[in-house]
């Protein structure tokens, strides 16, 4: 029976905003563009991000910002060309294409008999990680009456593991832990793992300081680009994509951004003077760019932390651009952002949600 990859399918008239969600309900980052149901290109998160901070018009269609010669398999190549080439460009599946542009198959990343070894890019970032763990987690009341927040389980291991696992991945291994609520239980089960992956610093608020309050802590133990990182969120991307917007930008800081999609279920109005009508909009749809709580920051900015006052990263976000200063912004689809800090998302994780 022949395979139907039908669902990898997007229209080269579809809108970015709309290829954008397809990949979120289908857990993709890459997807095959046909024209007149034929193979017309292939397009990648990496595609839609790019479009994004140029600031495209997410109602543009795809079509517009396709790269050229992307790499496909053709009707007849040996299948050891063909994992070679999937395994150059790091593609999650390639397809094959008959001579008249027809789609024969599709080989995934999982068909390779190396995947199990080379499924992951050999990335060593070596950038320090600063994860802000230090508050209530009064969103998931009574859970963290127990247990502080980082150390709410997801399947077999924490909510903090989890954070620092992705960036183990990625070859950072030096971590600072900011804490407070139930800092010794957090000191403990860390500590306690003897994970060889992790080498672990704390540094301790002595009162709430919000989001970037205690950073002020870490000057002169910092000297170099690092990430901040929420403690309860869990953000699906190649971190050395957002390190290479970063630097090549010139940033100060950059804020992972989830792009996400409200629509009104109802008919808006909007009125002149007198109460007149002036316009009529059904279910009007509107999109956003979301602070996931993931940041990238220069380590001159640690300075620019006052000294035991509460302080949120976004008053230093504000600071910088009043200042005229360079704060970049990198999008992420909705899906690839769990907010796990709220009771939904978190019982998304075992499938209640």
């Amino acid at each position: 029976m022949k395979k139907d990859f039908t669902a990898l399918y997007v229209n080269h008239a579809d809108s970015i905003l709309f290829v954008l969600k397809r990949m979120d309900e289908l857990k993709r980052k890459l997807l095959i563009v046909i024209k007149d149901k034929k193979y017309y290109s292939l397009v990648s998160i990496g595609d839609l991000q790019r479009a994004i901070i140029k600031n495209i018009d997410l109602n543009s269609t795809i079509s517009s910002i396709l790269r050229s010669g992307v790499t496909v398999a053709h009707e007849g190549d040996n299948i050891r060309d063909i994992k070679q080439s999937m395994l150059k460009v790091r593609n999650e599946f390639m397809p094959i294409i008959s001579v008249q542009n027809d789609i024969i198959d599709v080989l995934f990343w999982e068909d390779l008999e190396e995947q199990n070894e080379n499924n992951k890019q050999n990335i060593q970032l070596n950038l320090p990680v600063v994860i802000m763990a230090g508050g209530k987690g009064t969103r998931l009341v009574p859970l963290t009456n127990v247990l502080p927040k980082p150390l709410i389980p997801i399947g077999e291991k924490t909510i903090i593991e989890d954070i620092m696992d992705k960036f183990v991945d990625c070859g950072c291994h030096e971590f600072y832990i900011s804490v407070n609520y139930k800092a010794d239980m957090i000191r403990y089960y860390l500590d306690s793992l003897s994970n060889p992956e992790y080498c672990i610093n704390y540094f301790q608020e002595e009162k709430p300081l919000g989001t970037a309050g205690s950073l002020h802590l870490l000057k002169n133990k910092i000297n170099t680009t690092f990430f901040v990182s929420n403690c309860d969120i869990i953000i699906d991307q190649d971190y050395a994509d957002v390190l290479e917007y970063h630097s090549s930008n010139g940033n100060e800081i950059t804020v992972v951004a989830a792009i996400k999609n409200l629509q009104i279920p109802y008919g808006t109005i909007q009125t002149k003077e007198n109460g007149l009508i002036e316009s009529i909009q059904e279910k009007p749809e509107y999109t956003f760019k979301i602070n996931t709580g993931l940041y990238i920051l220069e380590p001159h900015l640690i300075a620019e932390i006052p000294t035991d006052t509460f302080f949120h990263i976004t008053y230093l976000i504000e600071k910088l651009y009043t200042e005229g200063r360079k704060v970049g912004v990198f999008p992420v689809s909705e899906g690839s952002w769990t907010d796990i800090g709220n009771w939904d998302e978190y019982l998304k994780c075992f499938g209640k949600g």
